[in-house]
């Protein structure tokens, strides 16, 4: 790596409104004091977050360029500029850690190919505070992101990931879109056996906080509203 060139630090933010130091390092908060260059998702949400972790920081200072999934991939080179010039630049996610289930990955993947060093810090992760605390096999697990919306090719998806469970001993995660979280409970209690385990883990790091895993046989016999709350799902057969 070429000590002239600024770095590319990875800086996690909150899962939800929870104060930032509750859940975050102090170096976080260092990075967020010392740098004035992000890439984002959205400038407004990560200009609040800035604000929350170092309230005196002077925002008309603060420069953004924006990652998302409609960002045109040659765009990309421009964002890292900076580092080209020995500046440090943080890369955001809206929530958790950037590069993880998060389109910042492809700005990670070209620091790496123009040599500029990557640092990752310290934060929460919902898929891996979920799989923690979930009982189920941390050992072997996939992180499979959003399962489809049709339903038939949903139900079919589900079936899938649960005989793969099933041949590899391997956990099977994934996500929905939070106001279609009970469609996809209903999905899976109609859809897995009865004797497959599924954690249901809702609302991480928030007070609000639900994490739980129990036979899906146990789960036909108890109520609990998603709707609209950020959650994962593991099965594991």
């Amino acid at each position: 790596m070429d000590p002239q060139l600024g770095n590319l630090y990875l800086i996690p933010c909150t899962l939800g409104d929870t104060p930032p130091l509750e859940v975050l390092p102090f170096l976080v908060k260092k990075a967020v004091e010392e740098i004035d260059h992000y890439i984002v998702e959205h400038e407004r949400h990560s200009r609040r977050f800035i604000k929350s972790i170092h309230p005196r920081k002077s925002q008309p200072d603060l420069q953004f360029s924006l990652i998302n999934k409609y960002t045109d991939p040659l765009e990309i080179p421009a964002m890292l500029e900076p580092c080209l010039k020995g500046i440090n630049v943080g890369l955001m996610s809206d929530a958790g850690c950037p590069g993880i289930a998060d389109p910042g990955a492809t700005v990670v993947a070209e620091a790496h190919a123009r040599g500029i060093r990557v640092i990752p810090l310290v934060g929460p992760s919902s898929i891996l505070m979920a799989m923690m605390a979930s009982g189920l096999n941390g050992q072997n697990f996939a992180f499979n992101g959003y399962l489809p919306i049709d339903k038939q090719e949903r139900k079919a998806m589900i079936k899938r990931l649960e005989k793969l469970s099933s041949e590899h001993d391997q956990s099977q995660l994934f996500i929905e879109t939070p106001y279609r979280n009970d469609q996809m409970m209903e999905s899976l209690l109609s859809t897995l056996n009865a004797g497959t385990r599924l954690c249901i883990a809702c609302d991480i790091t928030l007070p609000s906080e639900f994490i739980r895993t129990k036979t899906v046989e146990e789960w036909k016999k108890e109520k609990v509203d998603l709707n609209k709350r950020p959650t994962l799902f593991i099965i594991h057969k």
